[in-house]
Order: C-alpha cells, then sequence, then structure tokens
C-alpha cells in the first residue's frame, strides 16, 4: 500500500470529503489523516485560534459536524508541526486538505501538496478565454483569495455559500448570483461535496469543478 498523508485544518477524520477521495484514487493508496484542529475544543479554538486584524481568514468542520473559523497567523505554526508528525509516521505524500495560501509551509522528508500551488494553473487552462465563477465560503475570502488568482491572468466573480452551514437556498443563491456573469464554476473550498456541485450545477445549467474531486485525480497520478 502507499501511504497518503491527508492532513485537513479542521479535525480528522474528515467524513464529508474522504468517500470523494476515495472515489478517484486508487486502491493501493491507503489514507492517514491528521487534523490541524485534532483534540481542541469549540470553545478553545474560539478563544485562542480567532482571526487577528487584517488576519487571512479560513474555516474548516469539527469531527462534531460544527464549523470554526481561524486565522492563518494561529493555525500555521501548529499546521507546520502537525507536516513534521506526520512526516515522522514514514508518510512520503501529504495532501493539504485546503485551498487557502500558507506562505513558507516545508517539509524535510516528504513531497507536501499544496492545492493553491495547482488548482488555479489548472483552471485557467481549463477555462480559457470563457469567464470564471468561484463559490467560496466567508465573505472576507472574496477579497483575501483574489491574490491567487492574479497571477494566473484570472480575474473571477465571486459568490459566498459556506459548505458547513448548508442550507436549501445557499448554494442556488450563490450561482444565481454569478449566473449571467460567468461560463464556468469552481468550489474553492475542500470541504465543499458533490451534493454542493450538483445544486450549482443544476441552477446554472454550467460546468462546476469540485476542487476536492480535481485533486484527487491529479493526486491519484503523482504517487
Amino acid at each position: 500500500m502507499t501511504k497518503l498523508g491527508v492532513m485537513t485544518i479542521g479535525q480528522a477524520p474528515r467524513k464529508d470529503v474522504t468517500p470523494i477521495l476515495e472515489a478517484h484514487l486508487p486502491k493501493r493508496v491507503e489514507m492517514i489523516q491528521a487534523g490541524v484542529l485534532d483534540g481542541l475544543t469549540k470553545e478553545y479554538i474560539d478563544a485562542h485560534l480567532q482571526p487577528g486584524e487584517d488576519d487571512y481568514m479560513l474555516t474548516s468542520r469539527l469531527t462534531t459536524g460544527q464549523s470554526v473559523i481561524m486565522g492563518r497567523n494561529k493555525i500555521q505554526p501548529i499546521l507546520q508541526n502537525k507536516i513534521f508528525e506526520m512526516e515522522e509516521q514514514g508518510v512520503e505524500h501529504i495532501l493539504l486538505l485546503c485551498t487557502g495560501v500558507f506562505p513558507g509551509l516545508h517539509t524535510r522528508t516528504s513531497y507536501l501538496i499544496e492545492p493553491d500551488h495547482i488548482i488555479p494553473p489548472v483552471v485557467k487552462a481549463m477555462v480559457g478565454s470563457r469567464r470564471l465563477g468561484v463559490i467560496v465560503p466567508l465573505e472576507e475570502q472574496k477579497v483575501s483569495l483574489r491574490p491567487k488568482y492574479e497571477p494566473q491572468g484570472l480575474h473571477p466573480e465571486f459568490a459566498v455559500a459556506s459548505p458547513y452551514l448548508f442550507t436549501n437556498g445557499n448554494f442556488q443563491a450563490a450561482a444565481s448570483e454569478l449566473k449571467d456573469k460567468a461560463d464556468i464554476f469552481l468550489l474553492d473550498c475542500m470541504g465543499y461535496t458533490e451534493e454542493a456541485r450538483a445544486l450549482v450545477a443544476e441552477e446554472t445549467g454550467s460546468p462546476v469543478i469540485l476542487s476536492n474531486a480535481i485533486m484527487a485525480k491529479i493526486v491519484s497520478e503523482m504517487i
């Protein structure tokens, strides 16, 4: 078996996302899951890991199903240590289960697969000259995520629908907001599911890229 480390910025296991990864990864791949927030209570996270002023905001899921918001400056040192711990288990490939940007992350022995390095250029190749619509979990990310796309010549239109606060109308509303502004759509968070993709596709009648699915397909060719 080939070991693939899967590192969420929330808590492991990610039962919401694991089935999507398993559907696309080869049977010979064994996933070793870990999370930045493993062992922490929501009360602790809310008290100690909230974003500071001008901090890069992130959101993820706890094993209870609750969602939390964190600041990158608060969790990146924890994330880095978790990566080192996973390497000590003999894991040679680690997939970061987050599409956010984490400058300066590194490994000692393993190969770190960061979606923010892969998804923007791949999406650019898929979109071409067409218009891109991007759905993100947090309102603040409509601004903070623009620099991730601009080096690729992408200037997407954004809308918000959280994968962790799933309601009957939030994805339809986000898709409707972008429907006449985009020709192809990206769900820019590893927490989005096939159900979310189906809702956006039905509302827009356009192709919808699911971040975790496209990463699983690419990783299956890398390991």
